[in-house]
């Protein structure tokens, strides 16, 4: 496996077979349609407000008071002659309205003061993932979050992803055209999904993926898959030969669930649904499926982004809309703060790497942003775009979402692919950059190929920061999740370790945001970056990991030490995610990931980039760089960035998630077993010990400005009633 979890050589001859070279049908990416001849000069927007209701009824939040939240649709224009959106694919080919425009309606949720004249003047976007809000504000579930309100922030969702399927109203959604030839018939062209079954099914739902299961799929131009460009696979890791699935054993239909007594669907070849797959005898969890497929009506997905734009600029700038309908946040918001997480704070890069964070006025959307356990970009501006994919287990490893600039810098030079300029060239170009903060967690190094923006990408040197930026590193921490031994789970036959990490970067994500809100609101530069780096040795290659000895440990429920469950002594496989140098095929545009791809699945170039990840230390298996937060300061146990999958046959890493080894309680019981790491009794003493550990990290990291001291108030009360020792 060479010491990683994927690669693309053993695969690159088997994906031949399956490639398509060229787009199929109709539709030439220069191709325009021809706009009426009476234009408007300015896109309009109109405000629809659906409901306005108390936010927290009784609550009033400091000196600011009450919030309401407000719920409604903006429906706008973007200009396709305008230069600022020439850069959207296919927008060319989108249908316009009377006016020459094309056309979006999105949905969006405001939190605001009941009393606008107690506002701070500060406007928070949150992006949407995937349609749902996951920073939804509220105060009743993390106490520590009513700080934004104390403050007076107005906080704004609005949809910014096209495929989000209406059928959930707990979804925010953007209408997003329909690219179509001149002549008015269906653009086709190559499509790839990845299919990834978590149990054995006759069927599976498209788009597929981990991530995109719920998202609205695109149509095969035609049920019949003999046809050229129409092919299936599988194979049990992402470095295995993909085996062809004959044409004869798979349809686009819907199959039964019945069984024919033996575990296999017996509904074959069930009845045809382009939006599903059945596969006769069944989709095995043990294989990772790949089908390859000529699709059909492009989505203008890149519209998106021009919506988002535009509608923060509206509610930022704009007395009223084009129909007269006031703005309820007009004259009160002086700046504006744009936040995404995982999936959405990848939209937030790209949307910033595309140059949609100059207005249409040619000033800036976003004042700050910050881009929250985000390595990467999105798949948002390409055609057949999905923009809700992520690097998971066994999936979207090599899609789009890995070919834009990794490096910051308007002048980073990508060595291995020899291109130039880096995610924030645009905007140096227009003097549109935001103050920009960029989080990590450990996944994003060991799953998501998040070492390159810190260095060449030979993994050589470390690369100087724009002054405009701060990068921090959540010191062993995963993905997600609150953190504490009472988030950790134990099932042996899904993961090796104990799942999850006692690490979080919760706390320090809210009082990071404080920092930003301060850079731009007043100018007061925010801490330093934190990152691990190679000059000091705390940014290493997989192989140089020297882990301590763990072992002689058991796991009960609810994340106490006990004797339900043995826990594995720890053996480190130095296995991560690779991040090859891919081809999509000459009508894409790998730089800005845009354009049409045309070799599905893409041709391996025979490079990688290099992947580094942070070292630990030797006494604590704890990482060394970063914000170390209090857990990490004052451990239970060790937070480990990673997991490894327990299914016979499956090479992996754990899907985003880490793991957590706890410390031994006694001396004795440590050295009884073998274990290098301190034990509890060691480290604290006793409880008292423990506390007082708790209460020096947690002041000193208020006084680093990485901590609020609110949440230190609690982190030390909860370390009181939490009993480690006697």
């Amino acid at each position: 496996m060479q010491n990683r979890s994927f690669t693309l050589a053993a695969a690159t001859a088997a994906a031949a077979a399956v490639s398509m070279l060229s787009a199929c049908g109709s539709g030439s990416d220069s191709t325009s349609v021809s706009a009426p001849s009476v234009t408007t000069s300015t896109p309009r927007q109109t405000l629809s407000i659906a409901s306005t209701r108390d936010f927290t009824p009784g609550t009033s939040y400091g000196s600011v008071g009450a919030y309401e939240q407000v719920t409604g649709t903006i429906k706008g224009e973007v200009d396709p002659k305008d230069p600022k959106n020439a850069i959207i694919q296919d927008l060319s080919l989108a249908p316009v309205n009377a006016n020459g425009m094309v056309e979006y309606t999105a949905d969006f949720v405001m939190l605001k003061p009941k009393d606008m004249s107690k506002a701070n003047g500060v406007l928070r976007y949150d992006a949407p993932n995937r349609g749902n809000i996951l920073t939804m504000i509220n105060p009743a579930a993390s106490p520590s979050d009513a700080v934004y309100l104390e403050r007076g922030y107005v906080i704004l969702y609005s949809a910014w992803q096209g495929d989000v399927p209406k059928s959930n109203p707990n979804r925010l959604t953007v209408s997003v055209p329909v690219a179509r030839n001149p002549d008015g018939s269906s653009i086709t062209g190559p499509y790839r999904a990845e299919l990834v079954p978590s149990a054995a099914v006759p069927v599976m739902t498209l788009p597929g993926g981990v991530f995109n299961g719920t998202m609205i799929p695109y149509a095969p131009a035609s049920l019949d898959n003999t046809q050229p460009g129409y092919a299936l696979t599988r194979r049990a890791n992402e470095t295995d030969p993909r085996t062809p699935v004959p044409a004869s054993d798979w349809k686009f239909a819907n199959c039964d669930s019945g069984d024919s007594g033996n575990g296999a669907a017996n509904s074959f070849p069930g009845t045809p649904d382009p939006t599903r797959i059945c596969l006769k005898g069944g989709f095995d969890p043990k294989y990772l499926y790949e089908i390859v497929y000529v699709a059909k009506d492009p989505l203008v997905m890149g519209v998106g982004l021009a919506a988002l734009r535009d509608t923060v600029s509206f509610f930022r700038g704009k007395a009223a809309d084009a129909a007269g309908n006031a703005n309820p946040l007009a004259g009160r918001i002086t700046h504006t703060l744009g936040q995404g997480t995982s999936q959405s704070g990848n939209a937030m890069k790209t949307f910033l790497h595309l140059g949609f964070n100059q207005a249409l006025d040619g000033g800036k959307v976003f004042d700050g942003m910050y881009a929250h356990v985000a390595a990467r970009q999105t798949n948002v501006n390409t055609r057949f775009a999905v923009p809700g994919g992520g690097g998971g287990l066994r999936t979207d490893h090599t899609a789009f979402g890995q070919t834009a600039p990794r490096g910051l810098d308007k002048d980073y030079v990508d060595e291995l692919s020899g291109r130039k300029g880096g995610v924030m060239a645009r905007c140096a170009a227009t003097n549109t950059c935001p103050k920009f903060f960029l989080g990590l967690s450990g996944t994003e190094f060991w799953q998501l190929q998040g070492s390159p923006v810190l260095t060449d990408t030979y993994g050589f040197r470390d690369l100087a920061q724009p002054e405009n930026a701060r990068i921090y590193y959540y010191s062993s921490t995963q993905h997600g999740g609150p953190g504490g031994t009472a988030s950790i789970s134990y099932d042996p036959s899904r993961d090796v370790y104990p799942r999850g990490t006692v690490a979080h970067f919760n706390d320090t994500f809210r009082a990071l945001f404080l920092n930003l809100e301060d850079w731009v609101t007043r100018n007061t530069a925010p801490p330093a970056s934190q990152v691990p780096k190679i000059a000091d040795g705390t940014l290493v290659r997989p192989e140089q990991l020297k882990f301590p000895v763990m072992k002689g440990l058991t796991w009960a429920a609810g994340g106490a030490q006990g004797t339900q469950t043995p826990i594995p002594e720890f053996n480190y496989l130095a296995r991560y995610n690779g991040f090859p140098l891919l081809d999509f095929g000459p009508q894409y545009k790998p730089q800005d990931e845009s354009g049409i791809a045309t070799q599905l699945p893409p041709f391996y170039t025979g490079k990688d980039y290099a992947i580094l990840v942070p070292q630990v230390d030797a006494r604590t298996g704890l990482t060394l760089a970063g914000v170390r937060g209090v857990e990490v300061q004052a451990p239970l146990g060790t937070s480990i960035e990673f997991n490894y999958v327990a299914t016979p046959g499956i090479v992996d890493l754990s899907n985003l998630g880490g793991s957590f080894i706890p410390f031994h309680r006694t001396e004795a019981a440590r050295i009884a077993a073998g274990d290098t790491r301190p034990s509890l009794e060691s480290l604290y003493g006793s409880q008292a010990g423990y506390v007082a550990a708790v209460t020096q990290a947690a002041n000193a990291l208020v006084g680093q400005r990485f901590l609020l001291q609110r949440d230190a108030e609690r982190i030390i009360r909860n370390a009181g009633a939490t009993p480690v020792l006697p």
